[in-house]
């Protein structure tokens, strides 16, 4: 081996690979943060004075409440009928999937707003209700507005929506199963509900639960349409206000910043929620459960 092979090579210098695009995107960002902070600083248009003031009034700390509990029960109908709408749509019965399918084309294919101001007004399509016979007389009828209230109305309108769109996201979960597992269930003996229950919507969950929380955190907004009824919730809450006083910005922006606390509890359940059901996706990321027991 002569010197010249005996020489080591020079060392490699690395130079790194700059990214000025990222340091002008950077200052951007930063100027637009501080003119958004000056803004708010600055501008007494957003009158935070006002806002504090009714910011835990009873009147919104009502309309608060009304939201919460239009969203849960809201989740909790739209999640039940949507159970019942999706294992029609997968049933071998062709008249179930076409009612179900004509239920999800009617509710997915018109405005909530627009179903809502339907249902606030049902009185008028319905003057009175009734038991008796199809296209028959009636043995016994009530007037419809003694049989509503707007509260009714709101859930009413709200869960039938939701229930089209909880529909197509458990069918998803449940196709998103393996067909197997439901073939060796039957032939366990199992039937289908009970096969339903215990094989194969466990496993749905962990597909199902990510866009169930969306629709959750996207109903806690959605109440905001029931004004079209009306209701008191936050949103009509905030109108009623600035009605008197005059601050639409400030009451406008007040409900904003109640959306945004709410949403924000919503999204850390969601989140404690989808790590629960992601259990055994991952290896060794829990236990997997199998038709005998557990392993």
């Amino acid at each position: 081996m002569t010197d010249t092979e005996r020489v080591r090579p020079e060392t490699i210098r690395a130079v790194p690979v700059r990214h000025p695009g990222r340091w002008v995107a950077a200052a951007v960002i930063v100027v637009l943060a501080a003119m958004l902070v000056s803004n708010i600083v600055t501008n007494a248009n957003y009158n935070w004075a006002e806002q504090w003031k009714y910011f835990l009034s009873p009147p919104v700390l009502n309309g608060v409440r009304n939201t919460i509990w239009l969203t849960i029960a809201a989740m909790i109908g739209g999640v039940s009928l949507g159970i019942v709408l999706a294992l029609m749509r997968l049933s071998p019965n062709p008249l179930m999937r076409g009612a179900s399918w004509l239920y999800l084309w009617v509710f997915r294919g018109t405005p909530l707003y627009t179903q809502l101001l339907i249902w606030g007004n049902i009185g008028a399509l319905f003057p009175q209700v009734g038991i008796g016979i199809p296209f028959g007389p009636e043995f016994v009828t009530w007037p419809t507005n003694a049989l509503y209230s707007a509260a009714v109305m709101a859930a009413l309108g709200l869960i039938l929506n939701e229930a089209a769109y909880m529909a197509e996201i458990i069918r998803a979960g449940i196709l998103s199963v393996d067909p197997g597992q439901q073939e060796a269930a039957q032939a366990l003996g199992m039937t289908r509900m009970h096969t339903m229950r215990r094989i194969v919507l466990p496993q749905a969950m962990r597909v199902i639960v990510p866009p169930t929380g969306n629709e959750a955190i996207s109903m806690l907004k959605n109440t905001s349409l029931v004004v079209a009824i009306p209701y008191l919730e936050l949103t009509f809450t905030a109108q009623t206000i600035y009605a008197s006083t005059y601050q639409v910005i400030p009451m406008l922006i007040m409900a904003c910043i109640w959306y945004l606390i709410l949403s924000s509890i919503m999204m850390i359940g969601q989140f404690y929620i989808e790590r629960y059901y992601a259990k055994g996706s991952h290896p060794g990321g829990g236990r997997v459960r199998f038709i005998g027991g557990t392993a």
